[in-house]
This record gives structure tokens, sequence and C-alpha cells, in this order.
């Protein structure tokens, strides 16, 4: 029943939807005709009542008449009432043919999960899927009138093999008053339980996909009988049809054509026939005819959902996938482009100028910058080193307050952090120095440490012992504060971390 005619507007041509024009099944004019017969009939009596039946007295009463009904029939919110309404039905129309429950991903993963060769495996396969195939029918059965008028009762379903006597049996023993379409998802899921318990369904990740799966079809199903139960406001309705039909009433009457000899405003001209009216009509009324049509795509019109058609290619696909095409494989061979460096299929004839274009590599692919647009350019103080502008942040983290300038252990902490953060290794020490190895090989006392420590937080450094001479072999290692332990250490406090290391272990 659905008019296609996607192969007609393939490309893009000079008039390319004018040939759309003349196509009667689906179009506007099947649907519209009537009711322009109907409103072309009534303004032509009203025509000629006022040309050839009326009196001159009655004539201009009827005159003022017109040019009222014209001058207050454009208060009539038609455009912006009928536009929202026909927006609302079209994107309902498409959520419901997006939930139409098909089976192809169900089948592929039950020809995957459900296992065996033999008779009873075939037998799970075809079952479960015949089991979604009539859940499929018995909801569609419910909102679409091809289908009811297909199955008009259970005996129908029974008789075209959907389901078996002894499961109608069950289905009818079920005492509910609702609608039942939900029944075989749960014989699905049964039938899927045991099938694992035999060993058909090796694990359980395998039973828990197949089971989302069918969840999703089942939800499907639901949203059809939702959409067939909850539909658009009936005051929208309303509201949009009466908008329509009261404006063309009130055209009437304030489109009619008067004498010209009245010298009425915008009455010059006398015609029979009122062509922009009839186009006004054509489009407003083909407007809510649109949305007529589409508000229930479950009926019988020529662009209604084609529901019988889907079951039949349903059950069929489903049946093939499940059963005959079940570890149905080719044998493995080499593919045409095994030694193929790089794989390029061929093109034909009309086809061929397609190889010649580049590929897309981005939108800014072809952008070009001058030289001196593309050198970078370094901010003000990026030269700092580093350790200095660590010590800047720890400055501005941790102020200087009368215990730190004093000695105390929350200064030592600090200058061991700031030492551990300036000197980490060999390597950057080595490179953010200001002290220098001397050409014979000798290194001086490192201070780069000393750098950052503000002159109020440096601690005293120990006075060397007499007759002791400083070593100069060996690797160059941090001076550490040298602090006294008069007491035997204990424990630090676990609340407070410590990221220096054992060097935290000399503080008390």
């Amino acid at each position: 029943m659905t008019v296609t005619y996607t192969a007609r507007v393939a490309n893009a041509r000079f008039g390319g939807f004018s040939q759309l024009l003349l196509l009667w099944r689906g179009s506007i004019y099947k649907l519209l005709w009537r009711e322009l017969l109907c409103f072309l009939g009534l303004y032509t009596a009203l025509s000629a009542t006022y040309r050839f039946v009326l009196t001159e007295g009655q004539k201009r009463y009827f005159e003022k008449l017109v040019i009222y009904c014209d001058q207050y029939a454009s208060l009539i919110p038609v455009s912006f009432v009928l536009g929202f309404y026909v927006n609302l039905v079209v994107h309902r129309w498409w959520n419901q043919y997006l939930c139409m429950p098909l089976p192809d991903t169900l089948m592929c993963i039950v020809s995957g999960t459900v296992h065996g060769r033999d008779e009873r495996g075939r037998l799970y396969r075809r079952t479960l899927m015949r089991y979604a195939g009539l859940s499929a029918v018995l909801i569609l059965r419910s909102v679409s009138t091809a289908v009811f008028k297909r199955f008009p009762s259970i005996d129908h379903v029974v008789e075209a093999g959907f389901m078996t006597r002894e499961e109608r049996k069950k289905f009818e023993n079920l005492n509910s008053p609702y609608n039942k379409y939900w029944v075989p998802c749960v014989w699905f899921s049964n039938l899927a339980a045991q099938a694992r318990r035999e060993g058909r369904i090796r694990d359980n990740s395998a039973l828990k996909l197949l089971l989302e799966e069918l969840t999703v079809f089942r939800g499907k199903c639901s949203m059809l009988f939702h959409y067939d139960w909850i539909s658009v406001p009936l005051v929208y309705t309303q509201v949009v049809t009466i908008a329509v039909y009261s404006y063309f009433l009130a055209c009437l009457i304030g489109r009619q054509f008067l004498d010209p000899a009245q010298g009425y405003k915008d009455h010059n001209l006398d015609l029979f026939v009122p062509v922009f009216t009839l186009l006004q009509f054509f489009f407003y009324a083909g407007w809510l005819k649109v949305a007529e049509q589409l508000i229930n795509p479950f009926g019988e019109d020529d662009d209604d959902f084609e529901t019988n058609f889907l079951i039949d290619r349903n059950f069929q696909v489903s049946m093939l996938a499940v059963d005959e095409m079940y570890d149905d494989l080719a044998m493995l061979e080499k593919d045409l482009y095994w030694d193929a460096a790089e794989a390029r299929a061929p093109y034909t004839a009309a086809t061929a100028f397609q190889r010649q274009q580049p590929s897309f590599q981005g939108s800014t692919f072809d952008i070009t910058l001058a030289k001196e647009d593309m050198q970078f350019q370094r901010p003000e103080g990026v030269d700092v080193p580093q350790g200095e502008a660590q010590g800047d942040l720890l400055q501005r983290l941790l102020p200087v307050g009368s215990g730190m300038a004093a000695g105390g252990l929350l200064g030592r902490r600090l200058s061991l952090l700031r030492r551990k953060n300036s000197c980490v290794s060999e390597a950057s020490t080595a490179a953010s120095c200001v002290c220098t190895g001397t050409p014979d090989g000798s290194a001086p006392e490192c201070s780069c440490g000393d750098l950052l420590l503000d002159p109020s937080l440096r601690e005293p450094e120990p006075e060397p012992l007499a007759g002791s001479e400083p070593s100069t072999t060996g690797p160059v290692t941090e001076p550490f504060t040298t602090v006294s332990m008069p007491m035997s250490r204990g424990m630090a406090p676990r609340w407070l971390p410590s990221p220096i290391g054992e060097e935290e272990e000399s503080l008390t």
C-alpha cells in the first residue's frame, strides 16, 4: 500500500518533482477532490444567488457582509495551528514505524546461540522464532485493521500456523482482562531457559544476550499498543479542524466578487472563478488531509504501513535464518585481494570518474597560512627556571609565619619539600643548577636548593669538623640539614603523610 517514488527523485534536475504531480495513487488529488468540489459548488451557488436572485437592497446588504467576512477572516490563525499539528502528527507517524517489531537481530542471535543440528535443536530455534512472530501478530491484529481482517479470531491465528492448539488452550486459560500479546514472549523466555539447562545455550552470557534482544522486541510491541491507546489529544484535533473549516466558511462569503460599479475598495475586477482562493483551499485543506491520513498509519490508506506484508516477510526470513541457514557456511577461500598491498574494488565505465576524485581529509586540509603566521610566539617569563616557579608557587600556597621563620618543624618540612622538588634527579639538577663543574672535573658544592629558599627560612649549615677535608670523590650529594636528636624518635603522626620519603625520619 505504500507509495514509493524514491527512484524517480534519485537525482536532482530541472523540474524534478514535476513528474510526481501526475501520480494519482496516494496523491493529494485523490484525497481532496471531494472537498474541493464541495467548496467550489457552494461558492458558485452563492455567486449566482448574488448576481441573479437578490434584489438591489439585498445586494447592498450582502456586499457589506462580504467586506466584513473578508476583513476578519484573517484573524483565524490557520497557519500557526495547522503547522504545529501536522509537525506533531508526522513525528508521531515516523516513530510508530520505528516501533514495528522486526525479528532480524533476534533471529541472528538465536541462530548463533541455540546450538544443535539434530531435530530437537532445530525445534528449539524454530519455536523460539515462532513465538516472536506470534507476539507480533497478536499486537498488530490489535492495532491494524488490515491485519485484523486477515486474522479476525484466534482460530485464524492457529490455522495460519503461528500457534498450536495446545498453546491456544494455555493462552485462553490465562484469566486476564487485558491484551495478552506479551504471553508468547514469556513462552520464549521459558523455552530459552530450558535450552540453557539442556546445554543448547552454552553459557549464561549467551542466554543474557538472547533475553536482552527479546526485551527490545517486546518493548516495540508494547510501544505499538501505547501509540494505539494514547492518541493525539482530541481537543487539539478539534481546534485544528474548526480553525480550517471556519476559515473557509468565511472565505465562501468574503471572497465573493462584488459589482465594480459600486466602487468598493479592492473590488475593481469581477471574475467568476476565485483562482487564489481555490489555491489557498488546496494548500490548507490538503495540509489537514495529510494529518488525517498520517495520524493512524495502521489503516488501509494508500500510504499506511503494509503490516500484512511485514508479517509474511518477517515470518519467512526468521525461519530461514534459524533453520536452513543454521551452521551453513561456504568453504573458506582466500579473497581476490589476498596478496594485494592496497585492496581496491573495480569501477564500471559509468562510475570510473569517481575513482579520480580525491578522498576527503577534513575541512581544514586545504587551509594555508603565511610563513610568519606559523611562528610560535612565547609569552614573557616563559624562560623562568622550573624550580624557581615551583618555589613561587609554594610561597603563595604556604605563607611565611612566625613559627616558620624561627626554624620550626613546619619550616624544616618546607625546606625539605623544596629541596626535593628542585633537585629530583641528577639530570634535572644539571639542567637547572647555576653551579657548573670546573674544567678539571672537580664539582663545587651545589646550592641550587638554596636558590628556592627564602633567606629567613634557610637553616644554618653545620660547621665542618676540625682536620676533616671535604671529599671530592664519588657523586655529588645534596647537603641536607642536620638535626640533633636528643631522644629516641617516634613514629610520624598519621594525619601528616609526607611525600618526602625517608628524609622525614630525621625530623622530630
